[in-house]
C-alpha cells in the first residue's frame, strides 16, 4: 500500500511539473515572437498587449488543471484508506539466495526492488523532501531482514564483519549482479563469498542514492554507530563501496572523525571499487549540456535543460565527488564553474584499496585510459589526491565494465588476499570473462 501511495503521489507530482515546462514553454515561444515585434513600433505596443492577455489566459487554465490535479490526489488517498486499511508492517527483502531469479515470486520481488532503486536514483531528493511513501531510508540489511539505525546488531559472536554499500540507482541485490556466470550462483557475492571462505559476515547498506551523498554519509555513520555499539564482540570491520557508494563510506568516516565515533577503531580496511573520488565525466557532461541548453531562449532547448537540472542531488555530487555539505551548502549545483570541494583526508591507521577498471583487454590501452569503464576513469577511481600521501594499494583491470566491479572473481581475489592479510602491492591485469 505504501508504494502505491507513493506512485500515485509521484505522477501528480509529475502532472504539475509537466505544466510547468508547458508554461515556460509559452513563455520562450511569447518571448521569441516579441523580440521580432518590438523591431516594428507599430505593432510592438498591441503585441504586447495580447501576449498579457495570452499569459493571463493560459495560467488561468494551467492553475487550474494543478488544482484539479491535486483534488483528484485527495480523493485518491481517500479511497486507498477506504479499501486497504490498516498498518503496512515492516518490509521484508526478497531473499538474497540462488533461486532469487528462477523463482517467479521472487524474481518480482526483485525486478520491483531495482525499479524502486532506479527511481530513488534520478528523483530520491525530490521524494525525501515531499515525504513520499516511494523514497528509501538508510537501512542495514543482515541476513534476510532489514534494520532501521535504532535495533541493527549483528549475529552473537561475530568477531569480523564486512558492510557493503552500492552504487547509484541500485539496491543490495546489485552485489549479485552475474553470479551465476562467475560463480555458478545466481545469489552469490562478495559478501557470501567472504563468509564462506573467512568467516566474514555480511552487512548490506540500503539507502536513497538520490539524496546528497554528505547526507547519506551522515545517515550511514548513525548506522554504524548503533550497529558497533550493538555487537560487542565485533572486532573488525571492513568497508567495500560501489561507485557512489565508496564515496559515502568516505563521507561516513570522515563525520565519524569529527563525533570522535568509537567504531572508527574497528575499521582496518576500506575497499573503493570504481568510485569516481575525482568526479564522473558524465555528470560534468550533464552539467555542460544543462548550462549550454538553458542559455538557449527556445521551447525546446529550455524544456530540455529544465528536464536536466531536475536530476537529484546525488547525481549532480558525483560531478566533483562532494562529500560533506560544505560542498554544496549555498552553491549552485548546476554552475558551470568548479566551486571547489573541502578536502576529505583519509583515516589513519586503515589499510585503503582503490580499485579501477577499464574497457579494454589491455589496461594501459589508451582508450582505455580515456574512458575507463564507461562512467568513471582510472584516475578519479584511483582516489583523492591527498590519497598520495596515505599507505594505499591500487588495482586495475581490463576487460571489466564499470558493473561487473561488484561480482567480478578477479576483484573478490583482490579482496579475499587482503582480507587474509596478504599484500597484494600494485595489480594490474585482465579480468577473465
Amino acid at each position: 500500500m505504501r508504494r502505491l501511495r507513493g506512485i500515485i503521489s509521484l505522477v501528480h507530482d509529475a502532472v504539475d511539473k509537466t505544466v510547468d515546462l508547458v508554461d515556460e514553454g509559452h513563455e520562450s515561444t511569447a518571448r521569441t515572437v516579441l523580440r521580432v515585434t518590438d523591431l516594428i513600433p507599430t505593432v510592438e505596443h498591441h503585441a504586447r498587449l495580447v501576449n498579457e492577455v495570452r499569459r493571463l489566459g493560459t495560467r488561468g487554465v494551467l492553475s487550474s488543471i494543478k488544482l484539479l490535479n491535486r483534488g483528484v490526489q485527495v480523493v485518491e488517498n481517500v479511497a486507498l484508506d477506504m479499501a486497504l486499511p490498516g498498518d503496512p508492517g515492516e518490509e521484508t527483502p526478497v531473499p538474497m539466495r540462488s533461486d532469487a531469479m528462477t523463482d517467479e515470486a521472487l524474481r518480482i520481488g526483485w525486478v520491483s526492488d531495482a525499479v524502486l532503486a532506479l527511481v530513488n536514483a534520478v528523483v530520491g531528493d525530490h521524494l525525501d523532501a515531499k515525504e513520499n511513501d516511494l523514497r528509501v531510508a538508510m537501512q542495514l540489511r543482515i541476513g534476510d531482514r532489514y534494520f532501521d539505525p535504532h535495533t541493527a546488531f549483528l549475529p552473537e559472536g561475530t568477531r569480523r564483519a564486512a558492510l557493503y554499500v552500492h552504487g547509484l540507482g541500485t539496491s543490495e541485490w546489485s552485489w549479485c549482479l552475474e553470479g551465476l556466470s562467475y560463480h555458478r550462483d545466481a545469489g552469490a557475492s562478495f559478501g557470501s563469498l567472504l563468509e564462506r571462505d573467512l568467516g566474514i559476515v555480511p552487512i548490506y547498506a540500503r539507502y536513497n542514492t538520490g539524496r546528497r551523498i554528505s547526507v547519506n554519509g551522515r545517515a550511514l555513520e548513525r548506522a554504524i554507530e548503533g550497529l558497533v555499539a550493538r555487537s560487542p564482540n565485533l572486532e573488525e570491520l571492513i568497508l567495500v563501496g560501489h561507485s557512489m557508494g565508496g564515496l559515502v563510506i568516505r563521507s561516513a568516516c570522515h563525520y565519524g572523525g569529527l563525533a570522535q565515533r568509537d567504531w572508527l577503531g574497528k575499521v582496518r580496511r576500506v575497499f573503493c571499487l570504481g568510485s569516481p573520488h575525482r568526479g564522473a565525466p558524465l555528470e560534468k557532461l550533464g552539467n555542460v549540456l544543462t548550462g549550454v541548453l538553458g542559455a538557449i531562449d527556445l521551447p525546446g532547448t529550455l524544456v530540455t535543460a529544465r528536464l536536466l537540472e531536475g536530476r537529484s542531488a546525488g547525481i549532480k555530487d558525483l560531478r566533483h565527488g562532494a562529500l560533506v555539505d560544505e560542498d554544496w551548502l549555498g552553491k549552485d549545483p548546476d554552475a558551470l564553474v568548479d566551486p571547489g570541494r573541502a578536502e576529505v583526508p583519509l583515516l589513519p591507521n586503515v589499510a585503503y584499496h582503490f580499485i579501477s577498471a577499464v574497457l579494454t583487454q589491455d589496461p594501459q590501452h589508451p582508450l582505455g585510459q580515456l574512458i575507463g569503464d564507461l562512467l568513471v576513469r582510472e584516475a578519479s577511481a584511483h582516489g583523492p589526491i591527498l590519497s598520495e600521501h596515505f599507505p594505499i594499494e591500487t588495482a586495475r583491470f581490463g576487460g571489466v565494465l564499470h558493473h561487473q566491479l561488484q561480482n567480478h572473481p578477479a576483484i573478490y581475489q583482490v579482496l579475499k588476499r587482503a582480507c587474509e592479510g596478504q599484500a597484494a602491492g600494485p595489480v594490474s591485469g585482465i579480468g577473465p570473462t
